[in-house]
This record gives structure tokens, C-alpha cells and sequence, in this order.
């Protein structure tokens, strides 16, 4: 575990305060090497993506054996720190979430999301305290996740007040981080920010303000969920369509020319 804890060093110390972490999420080993060629300083992953890739659905119905099969692919090829979301554990109580936390952990992984989702607060609080309790040799950095905001889990008058609360709940079970995915209001931000001592982490979206406004407003992390996924899908999925119903290959050619030599990449 000596490797692993010297790589989760570096990646806390991507999150300092005056830093911005930009996250180009991954879901597979060609596109782990593509966000590092492209010089994300880690990867995370998009558990959405990578569910896909694997033909299933997002919400934890890919198997955790082959979830941990695609993490292991994907640290295997990595020459940066790899962090992963891992949804809300893979597991039904806190001890088999730590558990699996740390078979992450055994290869190479130094930081997870972790959710909330629409369960009560509490049971996130001892998922991070068991995982903390539990990881003796290594170090998860736990970016936990509320989704007051994505899920619309209370009035739009008092999600802002709910995700600090959740937020100081989770700080001082330990999490490293604090995620609130849809939250775009910069005002908002700024009050996340000031209340929670914490890195902050914002989820890229078509209303997200741009990355300078995000790092004037002290947020320490961005990442870009599915969307690096869904445009990839998306190009291919125009190339097709442009092949079998026009015969013509432009979008295929178009796409195809940005793609790096990964022959050479992994040989």
C-alpha cells in the first residue's frame, strides 16, 4: 500500500486552496489515456459511462466484480492518480462498503465519490466513518456527494441550506471533499464554499458558469461527468448513421483523425 498512499498524497494536494482540479471523466482504459495525454493531472471516472460501456444501466446494476475489473484496467495503463465514482458503495451497509472501498484501494485507486442519493444523510456519514475506520494501510480520499440539487430532494427555496447541512455532516464524519452536482448558481457556490471547509466540487453542466468564474468563486474541483462519454458515443453513433443510411464516411473520418495511436500508446 506504500505506492498507493504516496499517490494519494499528490492528489490531495491537487485539491489545495488557490487550485482547480479539472476532471475530464473516463470510462474505460482508451479513455483514461486519452484524458492523460490530453494532460488531466488524474482521472476520475464517470460510473454512468463506464456502466455503459459494460451494457448496463447507471445506478449500481453493473456488478462489482466488474466494476473493479474496469478500475483495475484503467489504474493499470494511468501515470497519474486515479479516483473513482463509485456510486454509493456497492454494498448494502457500511461495513461492506468499506470493504469494497478498500479492494479499490488494493489496486491502486486513492479516492472515490461517494453519494448520498435519496437516502437519509446519516447512513452517507457512516459509510465515510467506516471507510476512514477501516483504511488503516491506505488513503481514500472521500469526495462525498450530495444530490440535494441533481436529485431535487427538497424546495427549491431550501436546497441551498440543505446541502450545507449535509455538507457539515459529512465533514465532520471526514470526508476529503464535498460534491453538489447541479448546483450553477455562483452565489450558491460561493456560500458552499465559505460555509463548508472543504474542496468543493461542481459538476460541469450547459448552465455551469465558465472554469474562471468557478475558481474565482474558490471552487477546488471540476469534473465532467458522463458528457466526455456521451459526445464520444455521440460522434460515433453520427458516423454510423452517416455510413448506413447515406453511405457517405465524413463523420466517421471527421472523428477518427483525433484519435491518438493507442497501438503506441500501450505498446
Amino acid at each position: 500500500m506504500q505506492r498507493q498512499r504516496e499517490t494519494a498524497e499528490k492528489f490531495h494536494a491537487l485539491h489545495a486552496r488557490g487550485r482547480l482540479l479539472i476532471l475530464p471523466n473516463a470510462w474505460d482504459a482508451a479513455s483514461a489515456k486519452l484524458a492523460e495525454t490530453a494532460g488531466a493531472e488524474a482521472i476520475a471516472t464517470s460510473s454512468a459511462a463506464l456502466a455503459w460501456s459494460h451494457g448496463y444501466a447507471d445506478g449500481q446494476f453493473l456488478p462489482a466484480t466488474a466494476f473493479l475489473a474496469a478500475v483495475r484496467e484503467i489504474v493499470r495503463i494511468a501515470k497519474v492518480p486515479v479516483t473513482v465514482d463509485s456510486e454509493m458503495g456497492f454494498a448494502d451497509t457500511p461495513d461492506g462498503v468499506a470493504r469494497f472501498v478498500l479492494s479499490l484501494a488494493e489496486v491502486g485507486v486513492v479516492g472515490i465519490n461517494l453519494e448520498d442519493g435519496t437516502s437519509p444523510p446519516e447512513l452517507l456519514v457512516a459509510k465515510i466513518k467506516a471507510i476512514k475506520a477501516a483504511a488503516k494501510d491506505a488513503d481514500i480520499f472521500i469526495n462525498a456527494r450530495t444530490d440535494v440539487y441533481l436529485a431535487n430532494l427538497v424546495g427549491d427555496d431550501v436546497k441551498l441550506a440543505e446541502a450545507i447541512r449535509r455538507g457539515k455532516l459529512y465533514a465532520a464524519a471526514g470526508a476529503d471533499g464535498l460534491f453538489v452536482p447541479a448546483l450553477n448558481d455562483l452565489s450558491g457556490i460561493r456560500e458552499v464554499v465559505g460555509a463548508i471547509d472543504l474542496p468543493v466540487n461542481i459538476l460541469t453542466m450547459k448552465a455551469t458558469p465558465p472554469i474562471a468564474q468557478l475558481k474565482e468563486a474558490g471552487v477546488r474541483r471540476v469534473s465532467a461527468g458522463a458528457e466526455p462519454g456521451r459526445a464520444a458515443y455521440g460522434a460515433a453513433m453520427r458516423g454510423m448513421k452517416m455510413l448506413l443510411d447515406d453511405g457517405k464516411y465524413d463523420a466517421i473520418f471527421s472523428s477518427a483523425a483525433d484519435c491518438p495511436n493507442f497501438n503506441k500508446a500501450f505498446g
